[in-house]
This record gives structure tokens, sequence and C-alpha cells, in this order.
């Protein structure tokens, strides 16, 4: 099995429907929720431990710190975190960074 590792996607402005992650669903179960975060603050270290997590952003710009790797985000990307990812997010902007993250336990 290959292992995933953290990447952002663009998302398009088309009409119809676009695949943000490829590749079969391995999850179970989701936790859902938005954050929003001011100028130069950030959510803080952590890990996903067993789940995943999908990070959809809304406003703004900022960096997602994901297994030692600098992820530019901001409106209009998604970023994908794996299982077992020490990761954090930070508004570099000078206005609200906004997101939705969707957090899943990872299937076998």
């Amino acid at each position: 099995m290959n292992e995933k590792k953290a990447f952002v996607v663009e998302v398009n402005s088309e009409k119809g429907y676009q695949r943000l992650i490829s590749g079969a669903p391995v999850t179970h179960g989701m936790k859902v929720g938005r954050v929003y975060l001011e100028p130069g603050a950030e959510c803080g270290v952590h890990s996903t431990e067993d789940k995943e997590e999908t990070l959809v952003f809304l406003a703004g710009k900022g960096i997602a710190l994901a297994a030692g790797e600098k992820l530019a985000v901001g409106k209009g990307k998604v970023c994908y975190i794996p299982p077992r990812t020490e990761h954090n997010i930070l508004n570099t902007s000078d206005e609200p960074l906004v997101y939705i993250f969707c957090v899943a336990p990872a299937g076998r």
C-alpha cells in the first residue's frame, strides 16, 4: 500500500463536480468544523493520530506545516493531512484565515 503524503489541491471555479482527493475512500465517521484565525494566529501543533484530515480554505492566506513541510494554503485551496502527522496552520496574512476541517478515522 502506498503511504499518503500531505498535499494541496487547487479548487476550480467551473460548473459541475471536481474530485479533490483521488483513490478509494478509507474513512468511516467524520468530525467537521469551521476555524477562523485572526492575522498572525495559528491553530497550534497537534497530530492527526489515527485519523486523516482535509482542510477547505474559504478566505485568507497562510501556511500549513505538516511533517516538516511548508505548504501554501488559502482561499480556493484544499489541504490533506494524512494519519499520524503533526501539523499546524498559521495565518500569515493581514486578513482572517477561514477554513472548514473534516477529520475521520482512517480505514485499514
